[in-house]
Parts: C-alpha cells; structure tokens; sequence
C-alpha cells in the first residue's frame, strides 16, 4: 500500500474541470498505484478542495485513509482529537520539536513528502504570495523534486 500526499497554494481557482482531473488522478491512484492513505496538511483551500473529492470517493473505497498532519499542537485533548477524527481516520504531530512560525509548516511539508510514495500539488509558479518570502507550496515543490519523489503537478500552465 502506498502514500499519497496533497499539497497546494493557500489560493487557487476551482474549476469543474480541476475537479473531474483531481478525481480522475485519485481513483487513478487508488485502483492502479494501491495508494491507500492520503496525508493532509492545513492552511490551504487546494487541500480542503481535494480533502471533499477524497472523501467523497472514500465512500466507494473503504481502505482509503485521509491522515491529518498537525503543524502545531504536539499534544492536544481526547476532545480536539476526537473532534478531528469526525473528518479524518487519524491525526498525529509530526515531530516530536515544536517549531512556531511558518517555518512549522515547511518541517510538516517536508515530513509529508518524505513520507509519501506519491505527492499531488497544484504549484503555480508565477504564484506570488503577499509576503515577500516564496510559497510554502513552492519550498515544498522543490524539495519533493530534490527528493525524487513521483510528482503529479494539477496546475494548467
């Protein structure tokens, strides 16, 4: 069984289109790769987007997993734990340091890919965020190339 990671933009534009690609990879994925778990960050509405398709495909495919990687909050309550577990089939912290400040989110990022067999982005690389620093997407991109990891990129150039 393999992992699948989805990264992407905190911004993007949904399209019917996208949608029917992003469904189309992931049964893809489910039925010919035997991926099984999906990893999940926060912070991002390509992954809310692609969390909803998930979930809506896991209805037909009751070994699919949707994991939650915290970027904050090493230990949280049974409440906010369970809380989380009525949208995803666990949750956990990825490291055992915290880290605050967005440099959390490129360690989770990196953990993600790592992790994964398989990542799924939408990195746009014209997106320009309205910071001066580059996208976590683009830090991550980068570093799932530098990795070697099996990319799928759904932005339209």
């Amino acid at each position: 069984m393999k992992i699948c990671c989805i990264i992407g933009h905190r911004k993007f534009k949904k399209t019917t289109e996208l949608e029917l690609k992003i469904r189309k990879t992931i049964i893809n994925l489910i039925e010919k790769e035997q991926v099984s778990e999906f990893l999940f960050g926060s912070k991002s509405e390509f992954t809310d987007f692609c969390y909803n398709i998930i979930t809506d495909i896991s209805n037909r495919y009751s070994n699919i997993k949707r994991i939650f990687i915290r970027a904050e909050h090493p230990i949280i309550s049974n409440e906010y734990c369970n809380y989380l577990k009525t949208f995803y089939d666990d949750t956990y912290f990825y490291n055992k340091q915290l880290i605050s400040n967005k440099y959390s989110y490129v360690k989770r990022n990196q953990y993600m890919i790592d992790k994964s067999d398989i990542c799924i982005f939408y990195y746009d690389k014209k997106y320009n965020p309205k910071t001066k620093t580059q996208s976590g997407t683009s830090i991550a991109y980068k570093y799932a190339t530098k990795k070697l990891k099996q990319i799928i990129n759904l932005h339209k150039d």
